[in-house]
């Protein structure tokens, strides 16, 4: 079903799952060239053991774990190429709930989170993101013919009967927070795959996510089911545009610094589109002038 989508096609890099106990730890030093008494960086242990783990949250395409046990989508593509050229050939994956992504990273259970995570102040409290790799407007899963005239998260605080299933954490349960949905109207859940089989058993009637997310898993799983137009959601006269990123340990600013440098290089020469393309981005998915900065400043 995923044709050439289904493998990353990185020039034949091997690609790895390992289950935490084959995660790597940062053991004292830190992300800036070492810890008291000048100890490893952790761009350098990544390049002596030859691999970074990354963790994601199932959600196709930014980021899962295909059929064949690999990591692939477009966010772990993104991390694949980037660490390849700073000199770490591999990559292993951990798939966790969406919210344990954080958690994770702040434990040391991986080094970086490639799930395609929105940049915004909240989380830049958490964490260290990357400058943006990647945009999609947002869209509703809903059954064919879309019985219920489901176009935007007010939608459903117009008819109390609707049950919108969102990400436990995810930007869209704030939007939905925000435009007023109530919690018993909502069903919180911890990956992409459990809202499609919610709606398929009509315990929710329509699933939140990222437009390309909807369109990529209808292509997986296929169902009497389609995708609404797209939006972005307009808060206080603004679209909320979101743009994701890698994310970091927040002491890894070296480590962060070098990871910009590489995605600087791929905007400007044209790599992070050819990497987008491979999961269905656009050019118009792609980074503008917004950074990092900007963001997580809101």
């Amino acid at each position: 079903m995923w044709g050439r989508r289904d493998a990353f096609r990185l020039g034949g890099v091997g690609l790895a799952v390992a289950g935490l106990a084959a995660c790597s730890r940062v053991d004292g030093g830190d992300g800036d060239g070492g810890g008291e008494g000048g100890g490893q960086s952790t761009l350098d242990r990544l390049r002596e053991q030859g691999f970074v783990t990354v963790g994601l949250a199932s959600e196709i395409p930014f980021g899962f774990i295909d059929d064949a046990g690999n990591p692939a989508g477009q966010s772990p593509a993104v991390a694949q190429a980037v660490f390849e050229e700073l000199g770490v050939p591999e990559i292993q994956a951990e798939s966790v709930a969406w919210d344990g992504l954080i958690p994770g990273l702040q434990a040391s259970r991986f080094d970086v989170i490639a799930a395609g995570m929105f940049i915004n102040p909240d989380r830049c409290q958490q964490v260290a993101f990357s400058e943006p790799t990647a945009t999609s407007p947002e869209a509703f899963l809903v059954n064919e013919g879309n019985p219920d005239d489901i176009t935007h998260f007010t939608s459903f605080v117009d008819n109390s009967d609707l049950k919108l299933a969102v990400l436990n954490g995810s930007v869209e349960q704030d939007y939905a927070e925000h435009f007023g949905i109530p919690e018993d109207q909502l069903e919180l859940i911890p990956d992409q795959t459990t809202g499609y089989e919610l709606l398929d058993a009509g315990r929710v009637d329509a699933v939140s996510m990222l437009s390309v997310s909807h369109t990529y898993l209808l292509l997986d799983r296929g169902g009497p089911f389609e995708v609404t137009e797209a939006f972005f959601p307009e808060i206080d006269g603004t679209q909320e545009k979101g743009w994701g990123g890698l994310a970091f340990r927040q002491e890894e600013a070296s480590l962060v610094e070098e990871v910009n440098r590489v995605i600087a290089e791929f905007k400007e020469n044209g790599r992070l589109l050819e990497i987008g393309e491979e999961w269905g981005f656009t050019e118009a998915d792609l980074p503008d002038d917004v950074t990092t900065a900007e963001l997580c400043e809101g």
